[in-house]
């Protein structure tokens, strides 16, 4: 049989594609267990944004309510109810507050139409009859939700929850296996990730890892059939117990083929981890300089940023599988290393004191030092995309201050830059023109006027960007897609509509261009929000 050609493979798939979107739309989606199967085809070349849609219902909450649920000590009465959103000012009472809320995948061509969505298995009466809980995210939790390919491209990943929908607290709760005794939210909650592959068969792995706080993050390795995933976790006292520090950052998982109902996670197993000492920094909290949020793999290494928290340093890391790249902390990826199979060694009697062994660093030329320190002025990275091996483009979302968004020069897409004769990543320039940093825009049916509860206005202001990803063209430009952070005086920012915006950036310039500019893509209307942006999967294999 003659050989097609990968134009002819991407016109089948196209054609088959739409053929699916139709059938889909008639027939709806097959499942059972938890492989399911959505009746959908993504097609080449487009993308895929990760949305979320709060059940806007005032009975999720009541006035009076004892919050975190189930508190027995420094309990808070609810100060609204459910209602969308007023609800979120129940954050400036409940530091844990949070409500889990449905996941949708959209299929979105590169200018923004909107050729279908999934909507992932949750516990609707549509996905489990009999209750079973499924798969949702904490609406208001602005770091969930990060779409990544997996290293064949031909399927995408991500993190949510095993809980039902409209539970109160989700994102703070335990999970099942590593349970803190200090951690005010009693409730225990499994993680878990979330495989959707290119013909949308989908799959979930539950874990204990991020217990008290949240997974982010995760990507497929195919070859291993492992999954290397982000986040982190803790919100109770310190020292935190054994497997809230094992449970943290950096998190290599094995996936499951059984339904969720049925899988009895372990013990956590993080695979790589960093600490402040190798700088020669005096040690933080154990386990939180691993509070980490984006996360990448470009030419067989694994990236992440960290830019949360006040400990640790907010910067760009790697990890390192030789042993020998960077022996102060700093450092560049060895030549021919090899992707991560197995996880960290560790004593556990020493890891109340010293924490997990170190096998990240720096890279070269970013920032080095510690985040709760003032000057030089902090910054908040969170998604990375290497347009090439010379070229990384980073996205910063901003303190979060509202007096702060219109003044930052930082925020945004960063354009870091290899300096070959240095051997150091510089920075070129911030794109910031378009975005709007500190502007109020409109959302049609929120709230005019100021939240009294804050004494800010409702309206929302693009602080900077969060997720990311990016499609190179023949031109030697391109284009970068990213999800946008805001500043309100919403309770809780998080919950804020925002954006997907895009900007053509020329991979030559190193110095700003006054022409490039960024566009919106989408917005998130009432009561929804943006999380997470990929390619849509492609294995180039054909039909």
């Amino acid at each position: 049989m003659a050989k097609t050609s990968r134009k002819t493979r991407r016109i089948l798939s196209f054609a088959c594609s739409f053929i699916a979107i139709g059938l889909a739309a008639l027939v709806g989606g097959s499942a059972s267990g938890d492989d399911r199967h959505f009746g959908f085809f993504f097609i080449p070349g487009n993308l895929v944004v990760s949305r979320s849609v709060y059940d806007n219902n005032p009975n999720n909450v009541t006035v009076g309510e004892t919050l975190p649920p189930n508190c027995t000590t420094g309990c808070v009465a609810a100060v609204n109810d459910g209602t969308y959103p007023q609800v979120w000012n129940n954050n400036l009472v409940d530091g844990s507050f949070g409500i889990t809320s449905k996941i949708f995948l959209d299929q979105i061509t590169p200018f923004g139409f909107r050729l279908g969505s999934i909507e992932v298995p949750n516990s609707s009466e549509f996905w489990f009859p009999s209750g079973q809980e499924g798969l949702v995210t904490s609406f208001s939790s602005k770091s969930e939700l990060a779409l990544n390919l997996s290293t064949d491209r031909r399927s995408l990943t991500f993190m949510g929850y095993v809980s039902p929908i409209d539970a109160l607290d989700v994102s703070n709760a335990n999970t099942p296996g590593e349970v803190d005794p200090t951690n005010p939210v009693s409730e225990s909650v499994y993680r878990a990730v979330a495989k959707l592959d290119r013909d949308s068969w989908f799959q979930s792995t539950a874990t204990n890892a991020y217990s008290g706080n949240n997974g982010r993050a995760a990507i497929f390795n195919s070859d291993a059939n492992v999954f290397y995933t982000a986040g982190n976790a803790g919100n109770g006292s310190n020292p935190q117990p054994d497997g809230i520090i094992l449970g943290a950052g950096a998190q290599l998982i094995s996936p499951e083929d059984i339904p969720l109902s049925a899988q009895v996670p372990g013990t956590p197993t993080p695979y790589a981890s960093f600490n402040v000492t190798e700088l020669g920094d005096k040690a933080d909290k154990i386990g939180k300089d691993d509070n980490f949020r984006g996360l990448t793999i470009f030419n067989n290494v694994v990236y992440y940023t960290k830019g949360s928290g006040g400990n640790g340093v907010n910067t760009v890391y790697f990890v390192d599988t030789t042993g020998t790249a960077c022996p102060k902390g700093v450092g560049l990826p060895a030549s021919g290393a090899a992707l991560p199979t197995s996880p960290l060694s560790y004593n556990l009697a020493t890891l109340q004191t010293t924490g997990l062994p170190s096998n990240m660093c720096i890279l070269s030329g970013f920032p080095t030092s510690l985040a709760k320190l003032t000057t030089p002025a902090p910054r908040f990275p969170f998604g990375i995309w290497f347009a090439n091996a010379n070229t990384l483009f980073v996205a910063d979302e901003g303190d979060g201050v509202f007096a702060d968004a219109a003044t930052s020069t930082t925020a945004g897409l960063q354009k870091w830059i290899f300096n070959t004769s240095t051997s150091t990543w510089q920075l070129a320039y911030v794109l910031q023109n378009g975005l709007g940093l500190g502007v109020p825009y409109t959302v049609p049916g929120y709230p005019t006027g100021s939240n009294p509860a804050t004494g800010k206005p409702w309206a929302p202001e693009t602080d900077g960007l969060r997720n990311i990803t990016g499609i190179a063209h023949w031109d030697g430009t391109v284009t970068i897609y990213a999800i946008t952070s805001t500043v309100s005086g919403n309770g809780d920012q998080g919950a804020d509509p925002n954006k997907l915006v895009a900007i053509t950036d020329n991979l030559a310039a190193t110095t700003l261009p006054a022409s490039e500019s960024f566009r919106t893509v989408r917005s998130a209307g009432f009561g929804e929000v943006l999380r997470g942006v990929s390619r849509t999967p492609d294995d180039d294999h054909g039909f």
